[in-house]
């Protein structure tokens, strides 16, 4: 389970077969010693119940905050065992991943989609597409011709590094190329989860409001980019790009911060430049990179 929101490793499946993940260790407890960090006031001050002040930044019913602790350090260390293991993948091969990362309905597979267009002609270019069900954005991928793998978790709310693992055994991504892994619609339990990526790109819609960077920290925090998208909605809409762009800054002041529209073509070209650097930079001292110049 993730003790960031309770989710069950469920039956997950990598298409071309059934993975299920009795390898991970995801125990829990049902004892009662839980505290609950708030308090009973007025009712009539607003009380706030802030389920995440233990020292644990979470909540779980029958679990302490040590337990809590315990557990997702165990989790997360294994976890970080695979991510170990698939940044050395990558790196052997000279192959760049970016990890998208996203509340549903963002974006993401439109930007997407448009992303390979663009960058098809110039690089070796696949696809991992987590979602809990369907092949649906998978199949829109593969339209465009590039390859792309279908990881359903079932219950789980994000990737985790040996899913992503067993993808890219059978993606076998091409020396030099460029892997996009498309998380689950989710601004939580992916910013903990390393799956090996180079980057972490948090994608914000513009009609999802400019606090989101605020609400959600974690995720912007551990991103290097944001991308403001669905520019061209903004005519339409009470969305101040200047606030966004601030929040983001409170909580990640290095983030860099791109302002684009899959649809109309504004701001593409700067993201695939960022793209094209970002692969230069995991291509130094590589054998494939060296061939290139």
């Amino acid at each position: 389970m993730c003790t960031v929101c309770g989710c069950g490793a469920g039956d997950v499946r990598i298409e071309g077969g059934k993975h299920d993940h009795h390898d991970h260790d995801h125990p829990h407890a049902h004892s009662h010693d839980h505290h609950h960090p708030h308090g009973h006031g007025d009712p009539h001050q607003g009380e706030r119940h802030d389920y995440g002040a233990g020292a644990a930044g979470t909540s779980v019913p029958g679990m302490s905050q040590s337990r809590l602790i315990q557990v997702e350090q165990d989790i997360l260390s294994k976890n970080n065992g695979y991510a170990a293991a698939n940044r050395s993948f990558l790196a052997e091969r000279g192959v760049l991943a970016l990890n998208l990362v996203s509340s549903p309905g963002s974006g993401k597979t439109t930007l997407l989609v448009k992303t390979i267009t663009m960058l098809a002609e110039r690089f070796s270019l696949s696809v991992i597409e987590g979602d809990q069900q369907t092949s649906a954005d998978a199949d829109r991928i593969r339209a465009t011709g590039a390859p792309a793998i279908q990881v359903n978790t079932g219950k789980g709310c994000h990737l985790d590094g040996h899913m992503v693992g067993h993808a890219l055994e059978r993606l076998q991504p091409a020396e030099g190329g460029i892997v996009f892994i498309e998380n689950v619609g989710n601004l939580v339990c992916p910013a903990a989860f390393d799956l090996g990526e180079a980057h972490k790109v948090a994608i914000l819609s513009v009609t999802e409001g400019e606090d989101k960077p605020l609400k959600y920290p974690d995720m912007f925090a551990v991103s290097t980019m944001m991308i403001l998208n669905k520019t061209d909605l903004l005519p339409y809409l009470d969305f101040d790009v200047d606030a966004a762009i601030a929040n983001a800054r409170k909580v990640n002041p290095g983030i860099k911060v791109l302002q684009v529209s899959a649809r109309t073509g504004e701001g593409m070209a700067d993201w695939c430049t960022w793209i094209e650097a970002a692969r230069a930079l995991q291509l130094v001292g590589h054998p494939a990179g060296e061939a290139a110049q």
